[in-house]
């Protein structure tokens, strides 16, 4: 990965194919969970695949975080590479900053994959706020590490560390050295994003919204949500497959999500 510029932060790059560009944002905590979709949309489109701020070698993540300035970071990277219109695609965390990309730089996104949303606004939001700030009350007092399995037990089970490995081999060391960006910056930074019917409106180009039939309740009503604010994106659930449908079911993601790109 080489590292770029983007003003007040430089992001660690990898930058590879050829064809239409796909910007695979990076989620939260694990730096490189979509490399394996990256690899397979490589042979036909130029992939873009960066870490965030506070994740890897790019620049240290400073306070709480904010979604609209991850989107601003993935705005400003396109920009510095020269590329006027991507596809973008994010996942989790990343599905957010996505959305707000498309939202605040409508004319730099030529489509959006939406994959597994965060059920920030949806009816359970006050459950999914109330888990999460047991998270961050679990990483103040027992450290990032602790809450770090507390969370993925959570989301994964018991064997995620296994789990993980099997799908990126280093990402569960990967996933410890960035706890704290995790816990300290991206958690608030998503408890604190105001996205609505408003900003979904100023979404213009094709949406392809993309869930895990194992995910449990949280995300269905997430994806529910995002297709109350837009009704016509195409909506796709992937059998078997949870929350960490990037990792384990990245083949099935890459079957959906390469035809939507050819057409979009």
């Amino acid at each position: 990965m080489r590292l770029v510029d983007v003003g007040d932060a430089t992001l660690a790059v990898r930058d590879e194919g050829a064809g239409e560009p796909v910007v695979l944002v990076q989620t939260a905590l694990t730096a490189d969970e979509l490399q394996p979709l990256a690899g397979a949309l490589r042979g036909s489109f130029r992939t873009v695949l960066y870490h965030r701020r506070g994740y890897g070698r790019s620049s240290p993540a400073s306070g709480p975080g904010s979604v609209r300035r991850d989107a601003a970071d993935c705005a400003r990277l396109l920009h510095v590479l020269g590329i006027p219109r991507a596809h973008v695609v994010g996942v989790s965390y990343s599905a957010a900053v996505a959305l707000q990309l498309a939202a605040d730089s409508s004319s730099c996104v030529r489509s959006l994959v939406v994959v597994e949303p965060p059920p920030v606004h949806a009816p359970s939001a006050p459950d999914f706020r109330a888990a999460n700030r047991r998270l961050v009350r679990t990483r103040r007092l027992h450290g990032a590490h602790g809450a770090l399995d507390e969370f993925l037990t959570l989301v994964i089970g018991p064997s995620w560390r296994s789990d993980a490995e099997r799908s990126v081999p280093g990402s569960a060391a990967q996933m410890d050295r960035d706890a704290a960006t995790f816990f300290d910056t991206d958690l608030p930074a998503l408890l604190a994003w105001p996205f609505g019917p408003g900003d979904a409106a100023r979404v213009r180009c094709p949406v392809l919204l993309v869930g895990g039939a194992a995910s449990g309740p949280w995300f269905a009503e997430a994806r529910a949500q995002v297709l109350e604010w837009l009704p016509a994106a195409s909506d796709v659930v992937i059998p078997g497959a949870d929350h960490s449908l990037a990792m384990t079911h990245w083949r099935d993601l890459a079957a959906v999500v390469e035809p939507f790109l050819r057409q979009a």
